[in-house]
């Protein structure tokens, strides 16, 4: 590093570091449709697959199914697999080394009718071979239960959660190709939630006068990413969203509480909609995904990609000195293009460069550090991958 360097503050003197060369270990194979990634304190890996359920990998290598499908130690008779949807993301509490075992995982649900998407609380058993106690912290996300003009039954649930440094739960659900959706207040579709450890609001949201508590931000198409900037940088436990865009326009946001992500599909002159949802039929001056014009107060994005290869879905901020000039920094996956994007944020956390990661060619679905704070990710091919920095 040079002096010019070593005069910056660490965060920023980092990016001036060169990548580290990877190093990719296949952890498991085989898997239907991995979707989250999730590490315990004591080093054991759960996993979600959309269509099967939660499962663990153990410090011995084996794998046990836990909650999901028939097979697994606890089966769901509600859950059902659907299009996009099934089972998505999975946290661990925060409180888990102190012996908080919970564990909270995003799923498709028949306990209600119509069908909506909840999460559900688990208690983790000692040996991490099966769950107990079950409990649904939030009931009522939206889902998409019927076909439509916009494309078939069970998309845009969104489905991730994600503990932030707040101790607060994240949870991001998706628009539902409804077009009045993601504007609605009282509905819990085209969100992310901000909520305790209960499924209750958490203090703080900020939710505009009338709206539903749990809401602390708004105004989102299909949210699939969520990661915390971290210590030492700039705004270190800020949320930030990665969100699929229609035909163009994937975003990457720095979230404020109460704010707007500025996505409302409905009602465009000139445009023909399907059934009234525009979301497909303009393009970033007739249909942004952020509209200034409708919401002038809306949040602006850091990061915007109208090129080819977007399909914009996970997103992790990398932390580490073995990072070299990665640390600090934002992976992006970009599933239609089959690759990880890095970026590199300023101090107010807008995008000032990007790459790419050194990895096959993949729809990667998960990107969770574990421990010692290797890369783990997961695919749509069905494989959790380890990538070591060198």
């Amino acid at each position: 590093m040079g002096l010019a360097a070593s005069l910056l503050p660490a965060w920023a003197a980092a990016q001036s570091d060169p990548a580290p060369k990877l190093t990719r270990t296949v952890v498991l194979s085989g898997l239907q449709n991995p979707w989250g990634i999730a590490f315990t304190a004591d080093g054991v890996m759960l996993f979600t697959e959309k269509c099967r359920g939660l499962s663990a990998r153990l410090a011995d290598g084996r794998t046990v199914r836990l909650f999901g499908t028939s097979g697994s130690a606890v089966v769901a008779p509600d859950l059902f697999c659907q299009g996009q949807s099934g089972v998505h993301g999975i946290a661990v509490d925060p409180d888990f080394a102190k012996g908080k075992r919970d564990i909270y995982v995003f799923m498709a649900s028949r306990l209600h009718t119509p069908a909506t998407n909840r999460v559900v609380r688990l208690t983790l058993n000692a040996d991490a071979t099966t769950v107990s106690n079950r409990i649904d912290i939030i009931e009522d996300i939206a889902y998409k239960n019927a076909a439509n003009g916009a494309g078939a039954a069970g998309a845009h649930s969104g489905g991730q959660v994600h503990f932030g440094p707040d101790g607060f739960l994240y949870v991001s659900s998706g628009d539902n190709h409804d077009a009045t959706l993601p504007q609605d207040l009282k509905r819990l579709g085209g969100k992310v939630l901000r909520v305790n450890r209960d499924g209750k609001a958490a203090p703080g949201n900020n939710t505009p006068a009338g709206g539903d508590p749990r809401i602390f931000t708004y105004g989102h198409r299909n949210v699939q990413g969520i990661t915390f900037r971290p210590a030492g940088q700039p705004g270190a436990g800020q949320p930030f969203a990665a969100e699929h865009g229609p035909n163009h326009s994937d975003e990457v946001t720095a979230l404020v509480a109460g704010g707007n992500a500025g996505w409302d599909p409905q009602k465009r002159p000139g445009l023909r909609c399907p059934d009234d949802y525009c979301g497909y039929a303009g393009d970033p001056t007739t249909m942004p995904m952020t509209d200034t014009q409708r919401f002038p107060q809306a949040m602006r994005p850091s990061w915007i990609y109208n090129g080819s290869g977007r399909g914009m879905s996970t997103a992790l901020f990398l932390a580490g000195e073995q990072w070299k000039g990665w640390n600090g920094r934002m992976l992006v996956s970009m599933m239609r293009g089959q690759r990880i994007a890095v970026l590199q944020l300023d101090a107010r956390g807008m995008a000032v460069g990007d790459a790419t990661v050194d990895l096959p060619a993949t729809r990667t679905r998960a990107l969770v550090q574990g421990p010692g704070g290797d890369l783990y990710t997961a695919n749509d091919d069905g494989e959790i991958w380890r990538v070591v920095p060198n």
